[in-house]
């Protein structure tokens, strides 16, 4: 079922992508302008049906966003992460930190204990 969904999700997107691409700029947000000026080649009927399609896709895709959302958090809330950690037999249940001293390299009497300056 949510390989289903996954499916029309991404065809959904994929359709999505191109019908956006086909519509006409009008707003000349970026500064590149809509086109020539008349309305005699503009294809408003075709532009209006565009803008429908991808109402329709726009409202399918967030369909199928919930959809799987819900879907995974279903499968998520019957099992935890917790109960796929296997301890070997003799391991403390919480891991130990490493002692500071191992950390740091041993002092030299010879070391700065400030960078030179520079000029």
């Amino acid at each position: 079922m949510e390989n289903v969904i996954l499916i029309v999700h991404l065809i959904l997107a994929l359709c999505l992508i191109g019908i956006v691409l086909l519509q006409r700029s009008e707003g000349g947000g970026l500064g590149m302008g809509g086109g020539g000026g008349g309305d005699v080649m503009s294809g408003r009927a075709a532009a209006s049906a565009l803008t429908k399609l991808t109402w329709i896709f726009a409202i399918a895709f967030i369909c199928t966003s919930i959809a799987l959302t819900v879907l995974a958090r279903r499968e998520a809330a019957s099992a935890s992460v917790v109960d796929g950690v296997v301890l070997e037999e003799g391991a403390p249940a919480t891991p130990s930190l490493p002692d500071a001293s191992t950390l740091l390299p041993p002092p030299t009497a010879d070391a700065p204990l400030a960078p030179p300056r520079a000029e």
